[in-house]
């Protein structure tokens, strides 16, 4: 495949690529979503019951599409295919959730991506450097393996649960992922690294583009763990080919945000009994539809600006 920094025409086949990964991620979407589990309604989410009956799980269908455009029309390296099987796996087992009739426990679901985590970063580590750049003032840091292996892990888990946290209005996790992942690409095109990976970047994007076209307000279906933490994965696995992991704050940083201090508020009152944002429902998308009054359809906007603006600026930080 032709560079895509050569400023050389991209081959025939990858625009047939990219068109088919949509084309086919709407049409199985379409055609198979009944055959998917139906949702029971959550409710710890604000308005949660609204979304009982609707399929959910479609994470299956455009990550399924995704990989298979992935290793048909992209450039697949031994580290490229040990990524693109942890994704699926991440989907496999968030799908099984999707379809227990048993929720897994977070116990369960977080041993499991402790290992998928330990994985992608032994893999990282086996095919790149250690070193690691402060992309913002160009400081480049050798890390020690052993604790760049423990980072990783971090950066892998928590991409991965925070992405899942912040799945909860139509359309959100996936417009956030989206605008994070051209966040990647147009870093990648600027620090001239990961070039190998930016056509798969574009193939995710299209592949969840796919989605949304069913899933925008008022939705048909739901992504489910399927979608979301897989979502999340190639989230953290793009982060890393930038060099520059600590892009990470910036590139997801609503997603962070969002989900994260959920998690945070969870944690520190299950192991440590403290309580914090006590007037504050969490994720942060049901706080601002349940206390401020914000629609499902302002809540995606406003935080999707939120993050435009905030990756526009750290664009602009690497240009300088």
């Amino acid at each position: 495949m032709i560079n895509l920094m050569t400023g050389g025409a991209v081959p025939v086949t990858a625009f047939f690529g990219v068109i088919l990964a949509f084309a086919l991620t709407c049409f199985l979407t379409s055609s198979f979503n009944q055959y998917l589990p139906k949702d029971i309604g959550r409710d710890f989410a604000h308005n949660g019951k609204l979304s009982a009956g609707k399929p959910r799980g479609a994470g299956i269908i455009f990550i399924t599409v995704f990989t298979a455009a992935a290793l048909l029309f992209g450039e697949i390296s031994t580290e490229m295919i040990i990524y693109l099987v942890l994704v699926f796996v991440e989907m496999l087992t968030g799908f099984m959730d999707d379809a227990a009739d048993e929720p897994w426990g977070e116990y369960k679901k977080g041993i499991l991506d402790f290992i998928v985590a330990a994985i992608v970063a032994l893999n990282y580590m086996h095919f790149n450097s250690t070193t690691v750049e402060i992309a913002t003032i160009g400081l480049k840091l050798n890390i020690h393996p052993v604790i760049f292996f423990i980072l990783t892990i971090i950066l892998v888990w928590a991409a991965i649960n925070v992405t899942n946290c912040s799945d909860g209005v139509d359309g959100l996790s996936g417009t956030l992922t989206i605008i994070t992942l051209v966040t990647v690409y147009v870093i990648d095109q600027i620090k001239g690294v990961g070039l190998d990976f930016a056509y798969i970047i574009l193939l995710f994007i299209v592949c969840i583009l796919g989605y949304l076209w069913y899933n925008a307000a008022p939705s048909k279906l739901m992504m489910g763990d399927a979608g979301s933490r897989a979502m999340g994965i190639f989230i953290s696995i793009a982060i890393l080919k930038t060099g520059s992991p600590f892009l990470f704050l910036l590139a997801a940083a609503v997603l962070i945000v969002d989900g994260g201090l959920g998690l945070i508020k969870v944690a520190l009152l299950r192991f440590l009994k403290i309580h914090i944002f006590k007037n504050t429902t969490m994720p942060l998308h049901d706080h601002v539809r349940k206390k401020i009054g914000w629609s499902n359809t302002q809540t995606v906007f406003r935080f999707a600006i939120i993050q435009v603006v905030i990756s526009i600026a750290a664009v602009y930080l690497l240009i300088i």
